[in-house]
């Protein structure tokens, strides 16, 4: 079978940030002013009055402490509570576009690749600024790449999806070297006025260059060892919106078309799922999770984390052994564990070996063993 490695890695990152404090004296007013404008029907029962929140409590629940974001101004407005983001003529480069452009050139750098070298483009997200034409069409007009490209979406776990679906193509010929892009504004489907769920997410944008061994010239290779991806369907991680949308007016402006999930749920179903399928594919491999020096993992929740890389280690791993980024970025959907790969493999030597796995919505499971060159 041809070996295919990692050859470059690229991140994006948003010159905007909101600190925990900042997010929650925007959500307390906010708070504030829904129950004055309501606070006859408040008083009578109808509705219930919406209840402060605190940076420690969001930092308990998840271990996030600041996320980096597109626009802050809007988020931070209590009378608004939405990122700003003005639409562009078509004629002008996409904000998505713009974001894997920049994460791009840096993986292109890294693994030392040209435009004239890449024949494939996967932007793999959870959410895409339009139907078509394609982002990875854009993208890679922008770069001026030939070839061909397409979207696709696995939610928090598309990069781990186009990892496989890039290595794949290598695999059969169909592509000799695969840029994959991981733009994800998750701002845009975040309901800042949820509680529970405000704190969750930040922007970003990772770059994975995929490609056969026998042609990669970069100082820094990491040969897919194996790649597993499973789904199971469930609806305790959601977003209802769609083109489908305006066709019943009853559903605009809902809940549901923003992010909503069932945390508890999800947090007792896939922490059990992601950790047998790791501890299944290393058995497979004849590899001792001992042997394992990182655990590059989804970056939603620090406590799943925790769980997840203890039943697979059989041990509380240490911080070396499964690095948080969620403290800085929060949850970047399908980044978060490029985002973790990107920023802690500088100590790997040739033969070492890693994991990176990502976990959400669908459920989608993916996880990649890599080994260093």
């Amino acid at each position: 079978m041809t070996a295919i490695v990692i050859s470059g890695t690229g991140l994006y990152t948003p010159a905007e940030s909101i600190s925990n404090e900042e997010l929650v004296a925007s959500f307390n007013a906010y708070v504030d002013l829904y129950n004055e404008e309501h606070a006859a029907a408040i008083g009578a029962g109808d509705l219930p009055a919406l209840q402060h929140s605190s940076a420690e409590f969001i930092e308990k629940a998840s271990g996030i402490k600041s996320r980096y974001v597109m626009n802050k101004d809007g988020i931070l407005d209590p009378r608004r509570m939405v990122p700003y983001l003005p639409e562009r003529a078509n004629e002008e480069q996409s904000i998505q576009c713009e974001m894997a452009v920049q994460a791009a050139s840096q993986a292109m750098a890294q693994a030392g690749k040209s435009a004239a070298d890449i024949d494939m483009v996967i932007v793999a997200a959870s959410n895409m600024q339009r139907a078509y034409p394609a982002m990875a069409v854009e993208i890679q007009d922008a770069l001026g790449i030939k070839g061909f490209g397409f979207d696709m979406n696995v939610a928090c776990s598309s990069a781990t999806f186009g990892m496989q679906q890039a290595r794949d193509a290598v695999a059969s010929g169909s592509a000799s070297c695969v840029l994959m892009l991981n733009p994800e504004i998750c701002s845009g489907h975040l309901n800042f006025c949820d509680r529970d769920s405000h704190f969750i997410f930040g922007d970003v944008c990772t770059a994975v260059i995929i490609e056969a061994a026998q042609q990669a010239t970069s100082a820094d290779q990491y040969l897919i060892l194996d790649s597993k991806l499973q789904t199971i369907y469930s609806n305790n991680i959601r977003n209802n919106f769609g083109f489908l949308n305006r066709c019943d007016a009853t559903g605009i402006g809902q809940p549901d078309k923003l992010f909503v999930q069932e945390g508890r749920k999800v947090f007792k179903e896939v922490c059990p799922a992601v950790a047998s399928q790791i501890s299944a594919q290393l058995e497979r491999l004849e590899i001792d999770p001992e042997d394992i020096k990182r655990l590059w993992l989804h970056q939603a929740n620090l406590n799943m984390n925790q769980l997840i890389s203890r039943r697979v280690l059989g041990r509380e791993a240490t911080a070396e052994e499964a690095p948080t980024i969620l403290d800085e970025y929060a949850n970047t959907s399908s980044a978060g564990s490029v985002i973790a790969f990107h920023k802690h493999r500088a100590d790997f030597r040739s033969g070492e070996l890693g994991v990176l796995c990502s976990f959400g919505a669908g459920y989608s499971i993916g996880s990649v063993v890599l080994r260093k060159v």
